[in-house]
């Protein structure tokens, strides 16, 4: 009895690990399809009831936007060839709690090589059956 507690107890970091990485899995999958401006792959990663928000930060004061999935999954399918950008995530702070977990992700935005913006990504995800998938998605911007 006392072996088999042992093992339990000793598995379960092994399996909060293995989520962890998992969830970042779902994200960076997001950001691969983002770059490649395949709607389809970004799909995948998410939730049909997914949520997009953002609040911008300038001189001019802050704004808090919401968009629609269809508006984002057009807008990625649409940007010009020629534009280049890139979100570098910068680092992954994750907490499960059951089939839910968060993702803070600090991040820079360059659009041709040159920084446009820097904020933080906020995602919620859950875990449909046993897949992550993204139900919310709310980030900040600044200069």
């Amino acid at each position: 009895m006392k072996k088999l507690f042992l093992l339990l107890a000793l598995s379960v970091p092994f399996w909060g690990q293995a989520q962890k990485e998992a969830v970042q899995q779902t994200i960076e999958t997001f950001f691969e399809g983002f770059h490649a401006k395949d709607t389809l792959k970004i799909k995948s990663t998410c939730s049909e009831a997914l949520v997009l928000q953002s609040i911008s930060e300038s001189s001019k004061g802050t704004r808090f936007s919401t968009e629609s999935p269809k508006e984002f999954y057009i807008s990625i399918a649409t940007i010009p060839e020629n534009l280049k950008f890139e979100e570098r995530i910068l680092s992954y702070t994750i907490q499960i709690d059951g089939t839910m977990a968060h993702a803070w992700t600090p991040y820079e935005f360059y659009i041709n090589g040159k920084l446009s913006h820097k904020g933080v990504n906020a995602f919620t995800l859950f875990l449909d059956g046993t897949s992550w998938k993204i139900v919310h998605l709310i980030d900040t911007r600044r200069n």
